[in-house]
């Protein structure tokens, strides 16, 4: 999933580490947590329990939990097979997402040690190929659980044993001809490998919705909607952020191996156009490279405040860089679409970052950093917020006539009224069997005019003609408070999937 991508990033993370950071080290402080001695710091997943702890799962199959007030670490549990998620159910209870299943493993004798471990669910495929990870698990009010699982990769083959039906469907097609889809590079041997799946309290499994490539983290928003994150790669253009709804199709073809309505028929040798008309859009595209090259768990900011001003938004791990983004998002005629920022870049924080965890209090941000194969960084960092609030765009959204930026301080009217201090283009990503997309059609929008409102926290921007479906990259310069702190946002990105 990433060994081309890391290989293709040295020289942007060159750039990056001669750069200034996105927000400095006065509003965002990053710590090095230490891990557990003599264990490897590959940390997989992160999270608090009800007892306050913060529980810290690693790639060798533990799950330990660290007391924040001793520094003390105490192994929990034992045995998971490259656990990548980790939930929190009652006092003493934890759901864990191995490779193999979904675990619940319970202190029933309250010593602080697991010494119960159930299988929740083990109702999909698993073929032997290194790359079918699994993502999750968040639940719902009612009780049920939601995984996603990767695709196997291309460069290798099943290995036995198995698990699960087993089908050579869906990888290549032996007469390739143009406009289909011929080959899918990531590929879906067993159930339901590219698939969302819901898990009822019973452990009955259903397929939600289909079409994901490595869908590497799922959260909810305050409405109760599901959204997952997914990576750049074959018929992903580049990383997007997913409104998750039953039964749609996200566009990587591989999962419909397993779909009802191609039972019969097989995706190479479907046209690409029938799948483009059933695809469901991002809501958020992030730029390759320039803002993300391989995300990961999104997590909504519920801390009111309390980690700085981006309460409500989507904050996103982000694994090939030094960064965590955030994904503010509107609903357009009844469809979510919105706009990506970088959060925190640098000031000592790792590449790596795969899950995320609030701490109890909301002031601090866990992230858990693995490099699994592709030779990122590993351990855990803490990203505390000062209590400063940055000179930051706040959110971008969507007007009949162009863009309103909100900013969490006021500007200088004389600085962001002037057009030439928004450099704004438009562009989208090809949809084709290839790794990954440059971007296309790359087309600089003019900013006619820009208001600026009383109180300087919003400026419209009036931008000729506006396009759907294209990304709009805002690129601004000279923008400062009348005390003169210039503002910090270098990059924002705006998904225009709809228009007003």
């Amino acid at each position: 999933m990433r060994r081309r991508l890391y290989a293709a990033s040295i020289f942007a993370l060159a750039r990056l580490t001669a750069a200034s950071a996105q927000v400095t080290s006065d509003c965002y402080r990053v710590e090095d947590v230490p891990t557990p001695a003599h264990i490897a710091p590959e940390v997989t997943a992160v999270a608090f329990g009800p007892d306050g702890r913060l529980y810290a799962s690693f790639r060798r199959g533990y799950l330990y939990a660290l007391d924040l007030e001793t520094r003390e670490w105490k192994k929990f549990a034992s045995g998971f097979h490259t656990p990548m998620g980790i939930l929190p159910g009652r006092p003493g209870e934890f759901f864990i997402a191995q490779l193999p299943e979904l675990t619940r493993v319970v202190d029933a004798d309250r010593d602080g040690r697991a010494d119960l471990y159930e299988t929740v669910c083990d109702a999909w495929g698993m073929s032997g190929n290194y790359h079918e990870f699994l993502y999750g698990p968040v639940r719902d009010p009612q009780g049920n659980f939601f995984l996603s699982l990767g695709l196997a990769s291309g460069g290798a083959d099943p290995r036995q044993p198995t698990r699960g039906a087993l089908t050579v469907r869906g990888r290549a097609a032996k007469e390739p001809k143009e406009g289909r889809v011929n080959k899918t590079g990531h590929y879906s041997p067993v159930p339901y490998r590219g698939f969302v799946v819901r898990i009822a309290p019973d452990g009955t499994l259903t397929p939600f919705a289909c079409g994901f490539r490595q869908p590497n983290g799922l959260a909810w928003n305050r409405e109760g909607d599901l959204f997952a994150t997914d990576n750049q790669g074959e018929w992903v253009g580049t990383s997007p952020l997913y409104h998750v709804v039953e039964g749609r199709f996200y566009g990587n073809p591989a999962s419909l191996n397993w779909h009802p309505d191609f039972a019969e028929r097989d995706v190479v040798d479907v046209p690409v156009e029938e799948l483009a008309r059933r695809r469901k859009m991002p809501a958020v595209q992030f730029p390759q490279n320039d803002m993300a090259g391989s995300v990961a768990q999104p997590l909504l900011d519920t801390t009111d405040g309390k980690f700085g001003p981006y309460a409500g938004q989507f904050l996103v791990a982000e694994w090939t860089y030094p960064r965590i983004l955030r994904a503010d998002l509107e609903k357009v005629w009844g469809e979510y679409q919105g706009a990506c920022f970088i959060l925190v870049e640098g000031n000592g924080l790792r590449s790596g970052n795969n899950r995320i965890a609030f701490a109890p209090d909301g002031r601090s941000l866990y992230t858990a950093q693995t490099s699994r194969i592709w030779g990122s960084a590993e351990g855990l960092q803490r990203i505390t917020w000062t209590g400063k609030v940055p000179m930051d765009i706040l959110r971008m959204r969507l007007t009949e006539s162009g863009f309103e930026l909100t900013f969490t301080k006021p500007v200088e009217r004389a600085t962001a009224a002037d057009p030439a201090a928004y450099s704004l283009m438009h562009y989208y990503y090809l949809y084709h069997a290839q790794y990954g997309s440059p971007k296309t059609d790359v087309t600089p929008v003019k900013v006619t005019s820009v208001t600026v409102s009383d109180d300087g926290l919003r400026a419209r921007l009036a931008v000729e003609g506006l396009v759907p479906g294209r990304v709009y990259e805002l690129r601004p310069s000279g923008i400062r408070r009348a005390e003169g702190e210039a503002l910090v946002t270098r990059l924002a990105a705006y998904t225009v999937n709809r228009l007003k």
